[in-house]
């Protein structure tokens, strides 16, 4: 096993409680391995919370998901809500301790927007002005609308006013990356094995033993070290949920990412003081590959597919923690948006199954000549399960022989990116902010995370057209239309909504639930134990 340490070796994973008084150090389940710690590359939910440990934004998130300052100690808006000033922090330092100054910031979020970079969350910055020019490769980098007049004002021009701006803000897309010789970050390449990489956050990458651990330790240089009470933090993936139950039983983890489903009646009755479950800005949902057969120009195969699954049945007996079945492609909880199901979403149980076979043979399937498929989903229990549920949906409904493909989690990303196996993957999406665009953006033809090769030019006109809406009513209705399109389609597959769901020791201090489900190291602490 290769490892890659900054500083002294740090010694041996830290896996016994802390004493009242000493280091405080925080053992976190993670899920899966990060595929990179570049915050302008990275696509995974367990990259981004170890990336929010290690950056910070021009604005961050308080406890409870609140928008607030960060680098940037305060901002102006113009009064037709298209130029943001932002006065970042004297005190802004990179972990090395040189200052933090606004051309920083306007050098990543070009970066960020620039085709060579390879983002495959550009698209979140789009409002920026000609952003969008410059991600299609019409414009350089430098035409987009930021500058830095000063070291401490950075000036950003949007193309049509957002209020969720400050919001993209605080994603890891936004986050400024130092451009030095030698740093694997700033080099171009992909931080999946890192080199000594120089961050702005709470903390700084400490040592990353791949498929085992990954440890930060406090950045002193960081603006608010004062209020920072935890130490060291150690992030630990596990894949398996029933295994990371097993570690948090065996207190070597202070919280976990997520729970089994098989176990979570067990885990209510005799762990249900530490079980922390909340609604969750998220979608589980399955993708259609339409680059390809047999989805390809199939829309009525597609749907068939999804008029065979009860969801109430896989959220009421698979699940089982809460999850709110789905129909649409925007989850309920979102705000200022109603939710858009398909008609079809009202229909009795028998009449979707009904309509789900007519399709199915108006496709040119039938008992005699059954479609046969393959469902991709990254190693988990849990995505097993759902995925042997919807597997014996379809079976059962319309005569499906559906071929389960278990891979690695990066395995699995680099089929789904690149469609040349994939037909149906297993795929989620947590909003990067409470807005009803985080969902639509993501189906955009032109978005880096739609990886299911669709595209609709009237989808794309109406969501384009909604980023630069000023009236809430008609901006709604405006994505309204354009997730009925989608839907109309179907190359993606809703399932249900997300909950979080962990188990947090009783010890951990300053545990807020929110609906990004995000928690920042520095807001914990440890109580003695």
């Amino acid at each position: 096993m290769r490892r890659w340490a900054v500083g002294p070796v740090l010694g041996a994973l830290l896996l016994v409680a802390q004493a009242a008084g000493a280091e405080q150090v925080l053992r976190r389940g993670n899920s899966v391995e990060p595929e990179t710690l570049d915050p302008h590359r990275a696509r995974g939910v367990s990259a981004s919370n170890i990336l929010r440990d290690l950056y910070e934004g021009l604005t961050t998130e308080a406890p409870d998901g609140t928008i607030v300052p960060g680098m940037a100690e305060r901002w102006t808006v113009s009064p037709d809500g298209r130029v943001y000033t932002f006065t970042l922090r004297a005190d802004a330092r990179w972990s090395d301790g040189a200052p933090l100054t606004a051309a920083a910031f306007a050098e990543s979020l070009r970066r960020v927007l620039d085709p060579a970079t390879g983002s495959p969350v550009s698209q979140l910055l789009a409002p920026i002005e000609r952003a969008e020019d410059v991600i299609a490769g019409r414009a350089p980098a430098a035409a987009a609308g930021v500058e830095a007049p000063d070291a401490l004002t950075l000036v950003i021009r949007l193309a049509a006013p957002t209020p969720y701006f400050p919001a993209l803000l605080a994603h890891p897309a936004a986050f400024p990356v130092l451009t030095k010789p030698g740093t694997e970050v700033n080099s171009g390449k992909s931080t999946s094995v890192p080199g000594f990489p120089v961050t702005n956050g709470a903390y700084t990458l400490a040592e990353w033993v791949p498929q085992s651990h990954l440890t930060l330790v406090r950045n002193p240089h960081y603006w608010n070290d004062a209020a920072t009470a935890i130490d060291r933090v150690v992030y630990l993936p596990t894949e398996n949920p029933a295994s990371e139950l097993k570690r948090y039983r065996a207190g070597e983890l202070d919280l976990t990412d997520t729970i089994p489903l098989g176990q979570s009646r067990w885990i209510r009755e005799h762990l249900g003081a530490e079980l922390q479950v909340a609604p969750y800005l998220g979608l589980y949902y399955y993708g259609f590959n339409v680059t390809r057969p047999p989805f390809r120009d199939q829309p009525g195969l597609r749907r068939a597919l999804a008029l065979a699954v009860d969801r109430e049945t896989l959220t009421a007996r698979i699940t089982a923690n809460g999850e709110p079945p789905v129909h649409g492609w925007v989850p309920p909880g979102v705000a200022g948006y109603a939710p858009q199901p398909p008609d079809w979403a009202q229909w009795p149980r028998e009449q979707r199954l009904a309509e789900a076979r007519r399709l199915y043979a108006a496709a040119g399937y039938s008992a005699g000549r059954p479609l046969e498929l393959e469902l991709r989903y990254n190693t988990g229990d849990n995505h097993k399960r759902v995925a042997l549920a919807v597997a014996w949906m379809w079976r059962q409904a319309l005569g499906v022989r559906t071929r389960l493909v278990n891979e690695e989690f990066k395995v699995y990303l680099q089929n789904r990116r690149h469609r040349q196996v994939t037909q149906v993957f297993r795929a989620d999406w947590i909003g990067d902010y409470d807005d009803a665009s985080a969902f639509a953006e993501r189906m955009l033809s032109t978005s880096g995370l739609n990886d299911t090769g669709w595209v609709s030019a009237a989808y794309d006109r109406l969501v384009t057209q909604a980023r630069g809406e000023a009236d809430p009513a008609q901006r709604q209705a405006l994505l309204h239309e354009a997730e009925r399109i989608l839907l109309e389609e179907q190359p993606v597959l809703p399932l249900y909504g997300y909950v979080s769901k962990r188990l947090v020791k009783p010890y951990v201090a300053g545990w807020q639930p929110n609906i990004m489900d995000h928690h920042l190291t520095r807001h914990l602490s440890l109580r003695p134990h």
